[in-house]
């Protein structure tokens, strides 16, 4: 990527880009202007970035390109013959994106990219989030820039779906109406507090909502900050839904989701939208219709509910739990919202160990419908005989005995408890279930959570667990392959165990180019090719010529690979 001095940037994204009439702002708010040419057909759109950002870093650049002729989207069949031409500025329509070949050579890769009819697209539902993440995926490392669109009041809700650079043009005519586009909307100044819609206020609008957006993509809350803003508009709403769902469509590393983050960030689940995040349909999907629980535990199913406190392992009442089940041959899995079902074994790992929900006590209509819907789905694929239910909602299933410990009392009372108790000893009696050796038994959560997160535990074939929880050391043959630290919510695997992990196909891989002699971090300019499956925190495992030669942890989803700007994964071992 030509664009930017990482060393010492002038600005970031997102930011705007100012036309003529604009007032002058300096260049870590507005990197770039642009102007356009009036009379000529096709018109001449030219962008100039506003400080020394290009290699060497010694000059102003101003690029050109021509716009060419772009139909309405509803004539997207019909071709003009004229689509947008340009080298590091490209402008792109609806309507070039389905007939300009030339939009798939592989050299192609501007620093910026204009959806020339972003307004009009913006008026037909669902067509402005697709172009946009048809652009996003084919251009990673260019900034896109979407005119006349964008405000204070969406910035963050277009950056979330790909967009780097706004312009004022809808402040501009805000102010020519009188009033003030804030990051809530259009409203009238208050006349009392001596406010007006002056060029000045538009500013200030927009300097608070560039700042906000950038502080969350910084710390990981853009998500939550987009759901608060599109409450602003009835099309804005629209767009996240349209958005949530093409991101649902999508599997692996095409729709950008994380697999490992940590403890230091959180999923903050306040609004009835966080329930439409793939994130969290993901996670619904995979524990109902894949995830296999530790052998010894899928004879009876303990339905236990959530805690504030996370791990739930950690909390009062989870402790008081544990002390009356006393087995370890009972599969525990916590009833919580927007999740849905947590097992045990998976508690620690993103994102069931990071989301944050206001609880209130009572269950809506929607949660009830996902947690019962889950249980409909887990129970006959792994074949539960018996479910033990203590959370406290009404479960009813087919061909299978439900037997409810709660009676309507408190999940912690001590009627409640000695139920539980006696119900965990019944099932343990009648359904000769065997608590087996405690090594054992976190060997077999070790390999249910290898199933959930890398999709085999084949790795882990004739390795043993030891150390005191939380954290546990897995060897085999006498050397340490991976420890479990659930502070990461990952295995950090070492060197030795890489040559398992290939021999398994249990996590994905990059290939470096022939010849290259790799010392550093993956970038795309010694990235050939990737595995399109692989999520932000993955191992990857690094190959060359088809030789494996150490491993690497993704800092970018697959659909930035191999093309993405900057580091692609953090360098981890070298064989």
């Amino acid at each position: 990527m030509a664009l930017g001095d990482r060393n010492d940037p002038v600005g970031w994204a997102p930011g705007l880009v100012l036309g003529p009439e604009d007032p002058e702002l300096e260049p870590s708010v507005a990197p770039f202007s642009y102007s356009r040419s009036q009379g000529s057909v096709p018109a001449t759109l030219s962008v100039s970035t506003r400080a020394e950002m290009c290699y060497p870093f010694d000059s102003i650049d101003t690029w050109q390109a021509s716009e060419g002729l772009s139909l309405p989207p509803s004539l997207v069949d019909a071709d003009s013959g004229k689509s947008g031409k340009g080298s590091e500025l490209l402008p792109v329509s609806w309507q070039s994106m389905h007939h300009d070949q030339t939009l798939n050579e592989p050299g192609l890769q501007p620093s910026v990219v204009a959806l020339v009819d972003a307004a009009q697209l913006a008026e037909r539902p669902g067509l402005l989030v697709k172009a946009l993440d048809a652009l996003r995926v084919r251009f990673p490392s260019s900034l896109i820039w979407t005119p006349g669109i964008a405000g204070p009041d969406n910035c963050a809700l277009l950056s979330w779906m790909g967009v780097d650079l706004f312009d004022m043009s809808r402040s501009s005519a805000a102010a020519a109406r009188g009033v003030i586009l804030t990051e809530d909307g259009p409203r009238l100044p208050e006349t009392t507090l001596g406010e007006s819609a002056d060029t000045e206020a538009q500013c200030a609008a927009w300097r608070r909502a560039i700042a906000a957006t950038r502080t969350a993509i910084r710390s990981a809350s853009l998500r939550e900050l987009a759901e608060r803003q599109a409450a602003s508009s009835p099309r804005s709403v629209e767009r996240l839904r349209r958005h949530d769902a093409m991101m649902r469509g999508y599997e692996g590393g095409r729709s950008g989701l994380s697999r490992v983050v940590g403890h230091e960030h959180s999923l903050r689940c306040h609004t009835h939208s966080s329930r439409d995040d793939a994130l969290i349909h993901d996670w619904r999907n995979r524990v109902a219709d894949h995830h296999q629980p530790p052998e010894h535990q899928r004879q009876a199913l303990l339905l236990l509910p959530c805690s504030a406190v996370k791990p739930y392992r950690t909390s009062q009442s989870h402790r008081r739990f544990l002390r009356s089940i006393g087995s370890d041959a009972v599969h525990q899995v916590m009833v919580t919202a927007p999740l849905g079902l947590v097992p045990r074994e998976l508690e620690e790992i993103w994102p069931a160990a990071n989301y944050d929900i206001p609880v209130t006590g009572e269950w809506d209509i929607d949660e009830l419908a996902v947690i019962r819907d889950m249980l409909a789905r887990l129970v006959p694929r792994v074949g539960y005989s018996r479910v033990i239910n203590h959370s406290g909602i009404d479960i009813e299933l087919e061909r299978v005995e439900c037997v409810d410990t709660r009676l309507g009392d408190s999940a912690g009372s001590a009627q409640a408890l000695s139920r539980l108790e006696e119900e965990v000893d019944r099932a343990s009696s009648e359904l000769s279930l065997q608590s087996p050796p405690r090594p054992a038994h976190r060997l077999d959560q070790m390999r249910a959570l290898s199933r959930f997160q890398h999709g085999t535990d084949a790795w882990l074939d004739g390795s043993k667990v030891q150390g005191r929880p939380p954290i546990f050391t897995i060897t085999s043959g006498g050397e340490q392959i991976a420890q479990w630290n659930p502070r990461s919510g990952r295995f950090a695997f070492s060197k030795a165990s890489l040559p398992l992990l290939d021999a398994c196909d249990a996590v994905p891989r990059a290939n470096l180019a022939p010849g290259f002699d790799w010392r550093g971090d993956l970038f795309s300019t010694n990235v050939e090719s990737a595995d399109s499956r692989i999520r932000v925190g993955d191992e990857v495992l690094v190959m060359q010529e088809g030789r494996l030669i150490g491993s690497a942890r993704a800092e970018a989803p697959g659909w930035e690979w191999p093309d993405g700007p900057g580091r692609l994964a953090r360098s981890q071992h070298r064989l």
